[in-house]
């Protein structure tokens, strides 16, 4: 029998939990659902992701609102995907911050990833409605910038490809924690699905020079103590190089894709199958991971129509 597709069966709502990282620093996670973190500066505030719909997002206004009435004035999106983006609209922000790749990959793909993720975890669109089309940066930079809120500075950074090639994490100096978008996950699988999973190890190496007390990752719960994080990248790590040995090998072998899945499975699935979410990012990954291993550099992109001839192929008898 075929597994239910993506997500599409996953219906239970997770319980929220918005906890202080740092000083005025705060993680907004809900059981493997994706993360968003609030940066209180002197002035203002900043938001690092937006949560998939202005419904959603206005869960993370309420939160912000019991710790602090200074207004939000920037929204920071790690990188494209749907569920990260599209409910920017609801922060009333000044600016809307990005790298220079994500606005390419917006310009690029945007809408075929709006579709597919929809498609694929409908629970994480609550009120699609009310989202007022394609989120686009009003400001787009490469390598490094500040944003300073009065005197506290938050610094934005490409350290390198991995989740997609456009992903940037944010450091606040002042209490040594990294905003890392899902370049780090915490018990939950890595979507590998747009993935540059070669370069993405050495990404979490330089994440890791800064030797952050706290993280807030793209998923799963606030990491807090430097043990705790360092905990978190070598999973991280783990998980990505699992995933990628297991497609080279295949490769190599001259395995087909669903080959690679099964060989995929035997090594992933003893450490991996009670993720968050593993079960859904799993055929995305391996088909990542094989075209990566077969000198397919760019992920292809990803439609609502591929999806499911993917998991047909790969999730079915």
């Amino acid at each position: 029998m075929s597994k239910g597709f993506a997500s599409t069966n996953d219906l239970s709502e997770k319980k929220i939990t918005f906890s202080e990282i740092g000083t005025d620093l705060y993680a907004f996670t809900a059981e493997g659902d994706p993360n968003t973190a609030v940066i209180v500066g002197d002035d203002g505030c900043l938001v690092f992701d937006a949560q998939a719909t202005p419904a959603m997002a206005r869960s993370v206004v309420e939160r912000v609102r019991t710790v602090t009435d200074k207004p939000i004035k920037y929204v920071v999106l790690s990188h494209y995907h749907a569920v990260r983006v599209l409910g920017a609209s609801a922060y009333n922000a000044d600016g809307i911050v990005a790298s220079q790749e994500t606005y390419r990959l917006i310009q690029e793909r945007g809408q075929q990833d709006w579709d597919s993720e929809y498609g694929r975890f409908p629970r994480l669109f609550r009120d699609a409605e009310s989202i007022p089309g394609l989120t686009w940066p009003t400001l787009a930079f490469e390598g490094e910038m500040s944003i300073f809120l009065g005197k506290r500075e938050v610094k934005l950074m490409q350290l390198g490809a991995g989740h997609t090639s456009g992903d940037i994490v944010a450091w606040v100096p002042d209490a040594e924690v990294m905003f890392s978008g899902d370049l780090i996950e915490y018990h939950s699988a890595c979507y590998c699905g747009d993935a540059h999973l070669r370069e993405w190890p050495m990404t979490l190496n330089e994440i890791r020079e800064f030797n952050p007390k706290a993280i807030a990752p793209g998923r799963g719960d606030a990491l807090n103590g430097t043990a705790t994080c360092r905990e978190a990248i070598a999973m991280t790590r783990d998980f990505v190089t699992s995933l990628y040995g297991a497609a080279e090998t295949s490769v190599a072998k001259g395995r087909t894709l669903k080959e690679s899945m099964s060989a995929t499975r035997e090594v992933m699935d003893p450490k991996f199958s009670k993720f968050a979410i593993y079960e859904h990012c799993l055929p995305f990954n391996v088909s990542r991971a094989y075209d990566e291993a077969s000198g397919i550099d760019d992920p292809v992109i990803w439609t609502a129509e591929r999806d499911r001839e993917m998991w047909a192929a790969l999730q079915g008898e």
